[in-house]
């Protein structure tokens, strides 16, 4: 796969891997890996299918809605003091998260100076995020993630509803920027003032969970926030020394800061 299509899964967790890969046979009826590489070579369009079972696209509106409140509490009123914020949200899946970060932008009045650039190697995966439509019956949990984050209206303001679907406001796609980046193999493309990357990492081995972190360190300007999954962390890498704490527990750091000292502006 690497070869013919530049996909390179050799870094990611073994274990993980393993399973959906055992899934994609399953679920494809190959039988056995030998023939599901042989579909992946020669059976056009067939990659596209694969990419999209060995990714892992799930979320929700304002998951872990701790981590977005404090968002919104410690890193939004140190953004506000730029006259432009670009942020990168890097393996965006469908969307929601995306949009749960426009909603916080929005509702702190920072959004219209702000670019978002939401990134997946999976091509289904960012064209249903771009799309911004969701099956009703989540709307009830995500409305109640969202007052758990602080919000200031009602999550219904945002979406409309019609049959078993709710479509997001299209004023929350305006500032977003929908395109494909793979953390293994692609570089620096942006200056960025926040990067959030949530539950990819632990798909990583250690050796491309360092090289992907050495990748936002590199993209953020001093001072720039970093916010992981609540099972990651940068204690292990040698990118470590770079980011200070902002919230260890949420997993929110700043580039350049000492542990629990935050750079002012």
């Amino acid at each position: 796969m690497q070869l013919r299509h530049g996909y390179d899964f050799s870094e990611y967790a073994p274990a993980s891997l393993k399973r959906r890969v055992q899934q994609l046979v399953r679920s494809h009826a190959t039988g056995t890996i030998s023939e599901l590489n042989r579909r992946v070579l020669h059976e056009e369009g067939f990659v596209t299918r694969v990419i999209e079972g060995l990714s892992v696209p799930v979320s929700e509106m304002f998951r872990d809605p701790l981590v977005f409140r404090a968002l919104r509490d410690k890193v939004l009123p140190v953004l506000a003091s730029y006259p432009e914020i670009n942020i990168w949200q890097a393996g965006c899946a469908h969307g929601q998260e995306v949009y749960s970060l426009a909603i916080l932008l929005e509702e702190a009045g920072l959004y219209d100076r702000t670019r978002i650039y939401a990134t997946d190697f999976n091509d289904a995966a960012l064209q249903m995020a771009s799309e911004g439509i969701y099956a009703t019956r989540d709307a009830r949990d995500w409305s109640r993630n969202y007052l758990e984050a602080g919000g200031l209206h009602s999550f219904s303001d945002y979406y409309s509803a019609r049959y078993e679907f709710i479509k997001l406001d299209q004023r929350l796609r305006r500032n977003v920027t929908f395109f494909n980046h793979n953390l293994v193999t692609d570089e620096v493309f942006c200056e960025a003032h926040l990067i959030l990357c949530r539950n990819v990492l632990i798909y990583f081995n250690n050796a491309l969970q360092d090289r992907t972190l050495g990748l936002f360190r590199d993209s953020l300007v001093r001072g720039g926030f970093l916010c992981l999954g609540t099972r990651e962390n940068v204690d292990f890498s040698p990118s470590a020394a770079t980011f200070g704490d902002v919230d260890n527990a949420l997993r929110i750091y700043q580039a350049g800061a000492t542990a629990g000292r935050p750079l002012a502006r």
